[in-house]
């Protein structure tokens, strides 16, 4: 790009129709937490807290202070400071959020976009589930979510058990299918090797008809929710699918500090393996769990993506006003 605009440069890239459609169902997503007894809050977009995970990336920004510099974060996710408000003695709280991940882009991605993110105290994995069910039956109107186990999945599309198949099984049967995958990808990944049986043999067949909830993942990437001890172990991990879409990912809630700590450990290592730079142990949150995080169950819902699928679009850049080469 030139960076000389254009003359038709200043309009938008989502069409009236689709920014009305947009506007629709911001208003029956507030409705829909209202009418349940959440409150809407609002937290920083910078922070010296991140979240720590082995594939999101967040932007880096250096706030001039007095005769120097500290270094923050704009917000991968809000999960860290509603958390905190949880241990601060709230109960059910919702969030619509401008949140940013670095070296996102694509049909279905823009560094910056709109997140609505949830939690609700006493909630387990169950009733976690069915709020994200009756929220896509309220946004898609396509009836209720038919929930799927992880290794059901695994076992109806790719034929084998995700958790107790080795990392040379997995391996094995992405050679087979003939599905691509990158070269940097550790013949000992078992994790990396589910990732790309998930998304390109069962990720693309979830959610026609009416939308459905993966449920129940492997321990290894249980992020931050509990694990249901077995056997085996699973991660009490949720996410929503529509056409093939990833639109939510939910969480009956880690509450253990010393737990999350550990974690954190092992992603940073992670991480560094990967040929990414580690991200800040220390937080505000771990403080608040070691101060009482309530039992609760959480969920993030990729907005855009929900108004893309809504209005029949096939890019999330049809919804959006100005994306990243627009802003």
């Amino acid at each position: 790009m030139s960076g000389v605009p254009c003359r038709d440069d200043f309009r938008p890239a989502a069409s009236w129709e689709h920014l009305r459609l947009r506007a629709g169902l911001l208003q029956k997503v507030r409705a829909f937490f209202d009418q349940r007894g959440f409150l809407e809050v609002e937290t920083p977009i910078l922070s010296a807290d991140t979240v720590v995970d082995r594939h999101l990336d967040p932007v880096a920004v250096e706030i001039p202070l007095g005769q120097g510099t500290r270094r923050y974060w704009l917000q991968t996710s809000p999960e860290f400071a509603m958390k905190r408000l949880l241990a601060a003695g709230g109960t059910a709280l919702y969030q619509i959020a401008r949140v940013f991940r670095a070296h996102e882009r694509g049909p279905l991605h823009n560094p910056e976009f709109t997140m609505v993110e949830w939690y609700r105290v006493g909630d387990d994995l169950d009733a976690g589930m069915r709020l994200l069910s009756d929220l896509g039956e309220c946004l898609f109107g396509r009836g209720p979510s038919e929930r799927i186990a992880y290794a059901e999945a695994f076992g109806r599309y790719v034929g084998l058990d995700p958790h107790a198949a080795s990392a040379q099984d997995l391996a094995a049967a992405v050679r087979r299918e003939g599905i691509p995958f990158p070269d940097s990808l550790d013949r000992d990944d078992r994790d990396g090797w589910l990732d790309v049986l998930l998304v390109e043999r069962i990720q693309p067949r979830l959610g026609w008809g009416r939308p459905t909830i993966l449920y129940h993942y492997p321990a290894s990437q249980a992020a931050l929710a509990q694990v249901c001890p077995g056997p085996p172990p699973v991660a009490e991990r949720f996410e929503l699918y529509l056409h093939g879409v990833e639109l939510a990912n939910g969480y009956h809630e880690l509450v253990d500090a010393a737990v999350l700590r550990s974690r954190i450990r092992q992603t940073n290592a992670q991480r560094q393996r990967d040929g990414k730079p580690p991200l800040p142990e220390e937080s505000r949150l771990l403080l608040a769990m070691e101060a009482g995080l309530p039992t609760c169950t959480g969920c993030a819902l990729g907005f855009d993506r929900a108004v893309m699928l809504a209005a029949g679009a096939s890019t999330i850049d049809e919804v959006i006003a100005f994306p990243l080469e627009m802003a």
